[in-house]
């Protein structure tokens, strides 16, 4: 199984990287794995969205996961 988690603006900056590949099961996880992988991110993965195949899970949502999805990792941002 293999999930592609998308990283932007703060969180890409944290972690240095735009995108981590994961074998997790649930949205949970991924929220573990990544803090666990990439430290810095423990500041900012707290205020993050989190949308997987389109459909938000908000900060504290969860869901199972299966093989293809793609998750996108947004912190808050401001602009007009």
């Amino acid at each position: 199984m293999s999930i592609t988690v998308n990283l932007y603006a703060a969180a890409r900056q944290a972690a240095q990287q735009s995108s981590f590949t994961t074998e997790a099961a649930s949205l949970s996880e991924v929220k573990i794995e990544l803090i666990r992988e990439f430290p810095k991110l423990a500041s900012v993965i707290s205020q993050c969205s989190f949308i997987v195949d389109g459909h938000s899970y908000g900060i504290s949502g969860d869901c199972e996961l299966t093989s293809g999805q793609g998750i996108d990792v947004m912190p808050p941002f401001s602009g007009g």
